[in-house]
């Protein structure tokens, strides 16, 4: 029996292909279930590459670890500072008065010298003991009377350092040339009645900056300190390097230039190249061309 809607479209879905939509859905069914968890792994890796490139590209380029470390180790503190920079620049001795009157001395390098080797205590108890002793007069000029003192516990001689002292100015090439002054060491009863002019001690280097204040000597030179020459005892025992190991010598001077200081003296440069140094030149800081000497009048 012939039917009248032949040729129309039918309202049933036929077996054709599917709509256009199911078959894009179809698609993407078909790729996961090829490619399993790659399908999700690969979109997620492409999106969080493009995350950290833009983050890059906003805040510029990482450092390597290998420079993260060479800008640790750049801007780290160093140690042990130089030593040149551990203490403010020193003052010229003379004229720095300390508050004990403090008019004499040398100033102490930034950097100490080396010097020989030799056995010292560094640094004694801080107590001076007067060497009991009164000597005759030195000389025929004005009389200047003087007291010896040693720090206590520093292994030193009391009797061979004044001795030494003694030695030193009653030399006729010390300040008592030719009848300009003249010299007795005095004992503790003389001292205890202020029946003298000025004293010269010997203390050791760990001691010195509390001997001679407002000079800061570092532990490496002597002073003068009001009516006292104080002797460093690292220079009475290894002298300088300029005096290269004349230990003799340097005692003489450094008792005469510290007692010149005691006398109103003040320090003087180098005359020049190949000139003696006066006595009163920082001998113990270097030089500086001259020839050294110990001697006011050599």
């Amino acid at each position: 029996m012939a039917r009248a809607d032949l040729g129309a479209r039918s309202s049933y879905p036929s077996a054709g292909p599917p709509p256009r939509i199911r078959a894009r859905g179809g698609r993407v069914r078909r790729f996961v279930h090829r490619y399993g968890w790659r399908a999700y792994a690969v979109p997620l890796l492409t999106v969080a590459t493009l995350i950290t490139l833009g983050d890059l590209a906003a805040n510029g380029s990482t450092p390597s670890p290998a420079a993260s470390a060479s800008a640790a180790t750049s801007t780290a503190p160093s140690a042990v500072p130089p030593a040149v920079e551990t203490s403010p620049p020193l003052p010229s001795a003379v004229g720095e008065g300390g508050p004990d009157g403090a008019v004499g001395g040398e100033a102490a390098p930034s950097v100490e010298p080396a010097v020989d080797a030799q056995s010292y205590v560094e640094k004694g108890p801080g107590t001076l003991s007067i060497v009991d002793f009164s000597s005759r007069v030195y000389g025929t000029g004005p009389l200047r009377r003087f007291v010896v003192e040693v720090e206590d516990g520093i292994g030193v001689d009391g009797t061979a350092f004044a001795k030494a002292v003694r030695g030193t100015l009653a030399d006729p090439r010390s300040w008592g040339n030719g009848g300009r002054l003249s010299f007795q060491q005095v004992d503790a009863a003389a001292a205890a009645a202020g029946q003298y002019d000025f004293r010269v001690a010997v203390v050791s280097p760990g001691n010195m900056d509390s001997f001679c204040p407002g000079l800061r000597t570092l532990g490496y030179t002597s002073c003068r300190v009001g009516e006292r020459a104080v002797i460093n005892l690292a220079r009475w025992s290894t002298a300088v390097p300029d005096y290269q190991g004349d230990v003799a010598t340097y005692r003489h001077y450094v008792v005469n230039h510290e007692v010149g200081h005691a006398l109103g003296n003040g320090h003087q440069p180098c005359p020049g190249p190949g000139a003696v140094a006066p006595v009163m030149q920082q001998q113990t800081l270097g030089l500086d061309g001259c020839v050294k000497n110990a001697w006011p009048y050599p």
